[in-house]
């Protein structure tokens, strides 16, 4: 509980690369992570074992840990790719991860359950995070247990339709107001009143990634808006 207590109000930086982008070299998603604990992140989200024990080893922040697989599928919209089974999630036990995110859905997850998952990552004494897209999804983690409810995988799910440019302000409302756990908006969040409004609606945290840790994505916006 005091992890969850030290990254109250704070900006949590995801700080992740596909294997086949420039920064998923160790040395400079090390450096990435450096970077933005300098610039005063309050935590660290992070994929894979290899940087959930560098962002261990490295910083004295809560450390969100989580698994994907090296290129998404063409379905990834329909399947479960976060954290998908109690192998990934053992892996970030081992590596370290205070807090262990995965995917909060209600599809289908191989041969365990969310319950299985949640009861896993709370026996070795970590916090279990549920990556959700509806407010059904976010009801459901939290009545199964989970510590934390993250809106990620809003407008990336068939079942949450298509993302907007916005964050999924109503999602964030909602849950805050029906769930008695910490909430965490992610997702689409790219100027600094926005990260305002998360804290008015009553985010607990709010995690930023793209606007931060992917330079391409933020060329493309620059490229986009000239043309």
């Amino acid at each position: 509980m005091d992890i969850i207590n030290t990254i109250k109000r704070k900006i949590i930086v995801s700080s992740q690369a596909m294997p086949n982008e420039p920064l998923y070299e160790e040395c400079a998603m090390l450096a990435m992570m450096k970077s933005v604990v300098n610039g005063g992140a309050g935590g660290l989200r992070v994929a894979g074992a290899r940087d959930v024990r560098n962002a261990k080893n490295n910083f004295d922040i809560p450390v969100i840990g989580l698994t994907k697989p090296e290129k998404l599928p063409e379905n990834w919209r329909e399947i479960v790719y976060i954290t998908p089974t109690l192998k990934e999630v053992n892996e970030l036990i081992e590596a370290g991860a205070d807090i262990i995110a995965f995917d909060g859905t209600s599809r289908p997850r191989g041969n365990c359950t969310l319950k299985d998952i949640i009861e896993k990552i709370h026996s070795a004494g970590k916090l279990a995070m549920a990556d959700i897209s509806t407010e059904e999804e976010g009801v459901n983690c939290a009545s199964l247990g989970c510590d934390i409810i993250s809106t990620t995988l809003s407008g990336y799910t068939v079942e949450s339709g298509e993302a907007t440019e916005e964050p999924d302000w109503e999602l964030l409302k909602n849950l805050t107001k029906k769930i008695n756990k910490p909430v965490i908006l992610e997702g689409r969040i790219w100027e600094p009143e926005q990260v305002k409004k998360a804290f008015v609606l009553g985010a607990h945290s709010v995690v930023i990634g793209s606007a931060i840790t992917r330079p391409q994505l933020i060329t493309k916006r620059f490229i986009n808006a000239v043309n």
